[in-house]
């Protein structure tokens, strides 16, 4: 079946000057009623051709990971389980520190091992799960969770897959890597963010930030990108001891000392690495699922410092599992987003939707503005239209959001950093009540 056509051309003026107004609004009101209730939820116009990402390149990095398996210098696992079959870091069933959050919620959850806990240099950002993976929320069976990492000076950057059975969690780090041709036969891979030689059109951001799985696809949020990944195609490095990454003259494979490496399959870009944030050229910060209205969207935010920053919903293709471009297979052509909202919250970190509500993380009207890391965040909920209501307190720097339709679990996770006793946890809360 042919596919809807959507305009391309980039009429900027009335949806940006609505954000902006918008913008303006939500921070002179910010700035008396810090993240309080006096700012509402608030649709921004969107007209065809206007907030969009492009495709970019999928087709080359396809051919690059076809020639590098072909070549035996990977071993190749097709489901993200399979990986934890051979073992991996046992982190802890339990939540390990205070959380701030409010008992009634009855939250759970766990934590990293002691090094993953306090590392100075890996820092966790996004999380999602098997219950965004499929509407059931297993994946053959399990229960998964995947987190993104991102590396101090963003020359590297991971996720970690993880499963938690209630009373023992176990977990493999994977390194994230660009997959590259070095002949029509013969190919190689580069740490995302890293340096090295670099074909495809677009430069990469190596900062890891929100993450969402998606069937086979996982997609990772870095600023103005979307990355893709495909989870059927795990790598086993053959070299765990070395520093470099790629595949080295002697056929072996080596993912800066880790075990496993999972190469980019496409990307989708609202603008070119380090350029700023703004209304028409949004950063796309965290991310998540919303399975509750038909089609799927991924859904986005970029921080504000003092609120007003836009949440976006990207429509999904079931049948691709990837955004809903103007083209056949969506791995070419533009995507628009579906809509926009003007968020009164500052610093938002996260954000997911229950169908009904939507939940932020970011700062707390109490300490809005502080430059202490080690007030506690807080959760907000807000329907549109209406104005964010605090629903508890929650670990400091609380990042992403991810919520899972079959429990009906708000999960989230945190970054503080604490190189002595740690001070990070991966939560769950029942919103509802």
């Amino acid at each position: 079946m042919t596919k809807r056509m959507f305009l391309t051309s980039r009429r900027w003026s009335g949806a940006a000057g609505a954000f902006l107004a918008l913008l303006l609004s939500a921070v002179t009101l910010s700035v008396a009623h810090p993240a309080a209730a006096a700012s509402v939820l608030a649709p921004v116009t969107v007209h065809p051709g206007e907030y969009t990402m492009r495709a970019g390149d999928f087709g080359k990095r396809g051919e690059a990971i076809r020639n590098i398996e072909a070549s035996g210098s990977v071993s190749v696992r097709t489901s993200p389980e399979q990986i934890l079959a051979d073992g991996g870091h046992a982190g802890r069933p339990a939540l390990c520190h205070n959380t701030n959050l409010d008992g009634s919620l009855k939250y759970d959850g766990f934590c990293w091992n002691q090094t993953d806990d306090t590392s100075s240099v890996w820092t966790p950002q996004g999380l999602t799960g098997s219950h965004d993976a499929q509407p059931g929320g297993t994946w053959n069976g399990h229960y998964l969770y995947i987190a993104s990492w991102h590396y101090t000076n963003n020359d590297y950057a991971r996720i970690t897959i993880a499963e938690s059975t209630g009373t023992s969690v176990t977990y493999q780090h994977v390194l994230l890597v660009d997959p590259y041709s070095t002949s029509s036969s013969s190919a190689t891979f580069r740490a995302v963010g890293g340096a090295g030689d670099m074909p495809q059109t677009d430069v990469l951001s190596g900062h890891a930030d929100g993450v969402t799985w998606y069937g086979n696809k996982l997609f990772v949020a870095t600023g103005h990108q979307i990355q893709v990944y495909d989870l059927r195609h795990l790598w086993k490095m053959s070299d765990t001891g070395s520093a470099s990454v790629g595949v080295e003259s002697n056929g072996n494979s080596s993912a800066h000392y880790s075990n496993w490496a999972l190469p980019m399959v496409g990307a989708y870009f609202t603008g070119s690495a380090g350029d700023p944030c703004n209304a028409i050229e949004p950063c796309l910060t965290s991310l998540s699922l919303d399975r509750s209205s038909t089609p799927d969207a991924l859904v986005t935010t970029q921080i504000a410092e003092h609120g007003g920053g836009p949440l976006m919903r990207w429509p999904l293709n079931a049948s691709t599992a990837l955004p809903n471009t103007d083209t056949e297979d969506d791995t070419t052509g533009t995507v628009t987003a579906s809509a926009v909202y003007s968020v009164p919250i500052w610093k938002v970190q996260g954000a997911a939707t229950d169908g009904q509500y939507y939940y932020f993380s970011g700062e707390c009207p109490e300490t809005a503005g502080t430059t202490d890391s080690d007030v506690p965040y807080c959760i907000h909920r807000a329907a549109v239209g209406e104005a964010p209501h605090v629903l508890t307190h929650a670990p400091p720097l609380t990042q992403n959001l991810s919520y899972a339709p079959s429990s009906g679990r708000l999960w989230g996770l945190n970054e503080r950093e604490n190189t002595t006793t740690g001070k990070r946890v991966v939560f769950s809360l029942v919103p509802s009540a």
